[in-house]
């Protein structure tokens, strides 16, 4: 099953204070708020998705803590895109600079701020063209590398900022290229 959509315009315009604050009564339901205010719900994934998850997200994070040139984060944050668009990545990273310049408040609720990449997985349930509208919403807000890993098909597609989407069909590896300097993923236990 894909997302739900709930639209409550417009007898109803929700803050970023209040979607924060639904959010956090609401801890067991995963949301995200798309640019016209309308909501999603997300299913809660499988073992395996989320198995795949915690190795990918895993890989980010110590590939971050020898780097230490940004921050990682897992699949539990929200990030206030320029758009509106609240998101959350299965897994992303942002430069130190960029998280250095938030407020403490800003760092402590859903960051202000488009991850400089991102990574989504798609399993059986997922609707392509959405998870594809959001690699490129991604993009439109300042991402500068994306990758959508289709877990069904064994294909990753690469979002680039002013580039071509570049598809691969099972790799092995993927290089963070110069955003993410010498992280390369393994997708071995990933696939």
């Amino acid at each position: 099953m894909d997302a739900l959509t709930i639209n409550f315009a417009p007898i109803l315009q929700i803050t970023d204070e209040q979607f924060f604050q639904l959010c956090q009564i609401n801890e067991l339901i995963r949301f995200e708020r798309n640019a016209n205010g309308t909501l999603l719900l997300m299913p809660l994934v499988g073992g395996l998705t989320s198995n795949r998850n915690a190795n990918l997200t895993a890989q980010l994070g110590v590939w971050n803590r020898n780097e230490s040139l940004g921050i990682a984060f897992g699949s539990s944050v929200g990030f206030i895109l320029p758009n509106g668009a609240v998101r959350s990545p299965n897994a992303s990273w942002l430069k130190r600079e960029r998280w250095d310049s938030l407020t403490q408040e800003q760092k402590e609720r859903f960051p202000p701020v488009c991850p400089d990449f991102v990574v989504e997985l798609r399993s059986a349930p997922d609707s392509l063209i959405r998870l594809q509208n959001k690699m490129q919403e991604y993009q439109d807000n300042g991402a500068r590398l994306s990758w959508l890993i289709d877990l069904e098909t064994r294909q990753v597609e690469i979002y680039r900022s002013a580039r071509d989407v570049e598809v691969l069909q099972s790799p092995a590896s993927l290089s963070g290229e110069d955003i993410l300097s010498e992280f390369v993923l393994n997708l071995e236990n990933i696939w």
